[in-house]
Formats: structure tokens, sequence, C-alpha cells
């Protein structure tokens, strides 16, 4: 039985607006072959139709809206199954609003049931400011994910869980854990996708979340050296993927 692709995005298809040319050609080949995949990334920024716009102007093809499963999707999903409360303030992007709204909550900015943290690249201290007032208030702190770093074409950048971290120390919350490396995502993906462990294999460039949430499920993982960690990482870190490859199309 063929598996189906659980694919990230930052560090293993591109990197920012910087295609990575070899990913491209393995997941043109992949809808080739009429071989099940999607995105599963810890990305909450956009909307799904947003995610396949990105990846058009870099030259994918044949990309749809329901290859992909975000952690925004995760994050709201999760909350709906396990919280009272559907008024929603959230800091964060188009995606996290679609994911919000998709699962019945209404965006409150006075009396929020929950304040959801996604990566928000305009983000001010305006923003967190009100969103510590609403946490103090008694709202659930709700974080997308827990990247400290992303990988960008000259480096890398600040990631969610950054931010996240600092409305925790500074509410002495703590946000339930729902992005890579967590079990969440993943649960809240096989679910939504109707997979099991089993069925699934899971790519990405970083060790910590892609690779890690694999080891920790005992799913098969491919760890691909083109974001944010390399081949010596592997051993220092010592987490070890199933299979390592410089570039996707090995796998072709």
């Amino acid at each position: 039985m063929k598996k189906t692709y659980l694919i990230d995005l930052d560090g293993t298809m591109y990197r920012g607006t910087l295609l990575i040319e070899g990913a491209m050609h393995f997941v043109h080949e992949l809808i080739k072959r009429k071989e099940e995949f999607y995105f599963l990334t810890n990305n909450a920024k956009r909307t799904k139709r947003q995610n396949v716009e990105h990846m058009e102007r870099m030259g994918y093809c044949g990309i749809k809206e329901e290859h992909f499963f975000t952690s925004a999707m995760a994050a709201a999903i999760y909350a709906r199954k396990h919280y009272e409360g559907r008024k929603a303030y959230y800091i964060g992007q188009d995606g996290l609003r679609e994911a919000l709204e998709d699962e019945g909550f209404t965006i409150d900015d006075t009396n929020a049931d929950f304040v959801f943290v996604g990566l928000d690249t305009s983000g001010t201290y305006e923003k967190y400011s009100k969103a510590l007032k609403l946490l103090l208030n008694g709202a659930k702190l709700i974080g997308t994910n827990d990247d400290r770093i992303l990988a960008q074409p000259d480096g890398f950048s600040i990631g969610n869980g950054s931010v996240v971290a600092m409305f925790e120390y500074a509410t002495q919350q703590k946000s339930p854990k729902i992005g890579k490396p967590h079990d969440t995502i993943l649960e809240e993906a096989l679910d939504f996708l109707h997979k099991k462990k089993e069925d699934v294999i899971l790519i990405g460039d970083n060790l910590e979340t892609d690779i890690l949430l694999g080891v920790r499920n005992q799913v098969e993982t491919i760890f691909v050296t083109t974001g944010v960690h390399q081949r010596e990482d592997i051993d220092r870190l010592g987490i070890h993927p199933t299979h390592i490859v410089d570039d996707l199309q090995e796998l072709l």
C-alpha cells in the first residue's frame, strides 16, 4: 500500500519566497503519479487560498486548497473539541482568522474566551498589550505552534513559539501544545484526513519539529537538508530520522 506524504513547507518546499527547485520537481512528480500528499505546516499565517497562491508564484502547479493542514486549523479544532466558549481574539494573520471562523468562533476583542497566538509579521506592542489584558481577565491562551525560529532566504527570523513564550511568561498561563513536534497537530490532521499513523510519511527539514513528531509517534520520517538542520545536527540533537536526503528528487 502506498503511503500518504505529509510534507512541511518552510525550509522544505521553499525558504521564505525562495523556491527549492528539487522540492518542486518532487511535488510535480507526485501529482503526475497521482500519489497522495498534504502539506502539514506550523505556519499559521496564510489562508488555504493564500498558500496555493504563494506556491504558484514560485512556480508550483497543481496545488489545491485541500492540500493544506495548518497549525491554525489544528488549534481551532482542538479548542472547539476541548473547551467551552466560542469568542476569540487573535494575534495572527488571515490564516488564523479563517481557521477560527471555519470552526465556529466569533472574533471578539473585548470579552474573549480565548486568545489565539499565531505568527503575525506585523505584530505590535499595542496588539500584544491588548491580548495580555484579555488573558489577565481570564481568556485562555492557545498558541498555534512553538517554533523558535523560521528559515528565511538570508538566514532566520523569530518564530511564533518565541511570541507564545512571552505571553506564557507574562501571564503565568501555559498554552496547550498544538504544532509540530507535539502530538496534537498529527492527531487532528489524521482525524481530518481520515488516516492512521501507519498510512503516512512525514517529510521535513527541521529535526526538532518535523522529524521529532514522527519519532515520538512511530511514524516513518524523511529528513531533507534544505532548511533549518543539517546532517551533523542529527547526532548533536539525538533525533534520528528514518531516511535522509539532500534533495527531495532523490526520493524519485
